[in-house]
């Protein structure tokens, strides 16, 4: 299951905020902010996906995420990969590195990264 655009970004002001009621998800956003019509939309569609969850308190919802954003972005990322790449990983690395604006100190950065999983595999 996969979240709309407007729904991505409203569930990355609730993984920011950890757990919110309407008035402090509406207070995160820039203006000009969604109706508060839009967002309870948004809201419970996410519910209906899974993604969210909420506890009561009187009158009032207290939402939170029930998927984690790492857990969220790897599933993104693999599907990406998998679509776009022919399920290489490596075809994926060569693409980032070659056709985006990384700086020589930030490639530098990825290789450690890799050079220190390499070692703890």
């Amino acid at each position: 299951m996969q979240l709309s655009k407007t729904e991505e970004q409203l569930m990355q002001h609730l993984w920011k905020l950890d757990k919110a009621f309407m008035k402090d998800l509406l207070e995160s956003y820039p203006e000009p902010k969604p109706a508060t019509t839009t967002v309870a939309t948004l809201l419970k569609r996410m519910i209906g996906k899974g993604f969210i969850d909420y506890k009561t308190f009187g009158k009032s919802r207290e939402y939170f995420p029930l998927v984690k954003k790492e857990d969220y972005f790897s599933k993104h990322v693999n599907g990406l990969i998998k679509t776009f790449f022919n399920d290489s990983a490596s075809q994926f690395a060569s693409f980032f590195t070659r056709k985006t604006d990384l700086s020589t100190d930030e490639l530098e950065a990825l290789k450690k990264i890799i050079d220190t999983e390499i070692k703890n595999r």
